[in-house]
């Protein structure tokens, strides 16, 4: 219904793994002059995702520390060593019932900024999918927005990329925005935050 796509669309931001490839914790890097966690949440408040919801395990008292002062509300995922997916299904699970959909962002993707995320909320609100992907010169990545009819479907999926599950069944109607390649930077590996760095500036 066309007032539902005018209400709330919610963020669900998953910060909880361990950055085993990275050998430290990625999230609390600092990168244009905040840490990446700090960075990916306060982008997602700044493009009005309403709630802002965290997902956090590993190391999840200092990341705590990090959100302080941003309007965002923490998600605990006790299950986070059991992969991402447990993280997508905690986060979709706190999603509030006044909320019409939920973005879903990665908290190690600095590069995603809120004029991106606006765009999928008005892309969705001009109805017509359930489903908002974002594609990176051809590489389909987060941010991605699902409307509230595939919660469920969401909270259902087991095993590895639930989120992609749900997204290959519905691609045939769902929207895709285009991004620049060099807005997909994602930290992986020690040396993927130099990348960040020569775009954002400072430490």
């Amino acid at each position: 219904m066309p007032g539902e796509r005018g209400g709330a669309v919610a963020g669900v931001v998953l910060a909880a793994g361990s950055s085993s490839r990275f050998g430290r914790n990625k999230l609390l890097l600092s990168v244009g002059g905040s840490t990446v966690l700090r960075r990916s949440v306060a982008t997602a408040v700044e493009a009005g995702l309403d709630p802002v919801l965290v997902v956090l395990g590993h190391e999840g008292e200092r990341a705590l520390a990090e959100l302080r002062g941003l309007r965002c509300t923490t998600v605990p995922n006790p299950d986070h060593a059991a992969g991402i997916n447990t993280s997508l299904r905690a986060g979709i699970r706190a999603v509030p019932d006044r909320a019409a959909a939920a973005v879903v962002l990665l908290a190690d993707m600095p590069l995603v900024t809120a004029g991106m995320i606006g765009a999928l909320v008005e892309r969705f609100r001009q109805g017509g999918v359930p489903l908002v992907l974002s594609s990176y010169g051809g590489v389909a990545a987060p941010p991605t927005l699902y409307a509230r009819s595939l919660f469920p479907e969401l909270g259902d999926a087991r095993g590895e990329g639930c989120g992609k599950q749900v997204t290959r069944r519905h691609r045939a109607e769902a929207a895709e925005l285009a991004w620049p390649g060099t807005a997909l930077a994602d930290i992986d590996v020690p040396g993927d935050e130099d990348r960040v760095r020569d775009v954002l500036g400072g430490k």
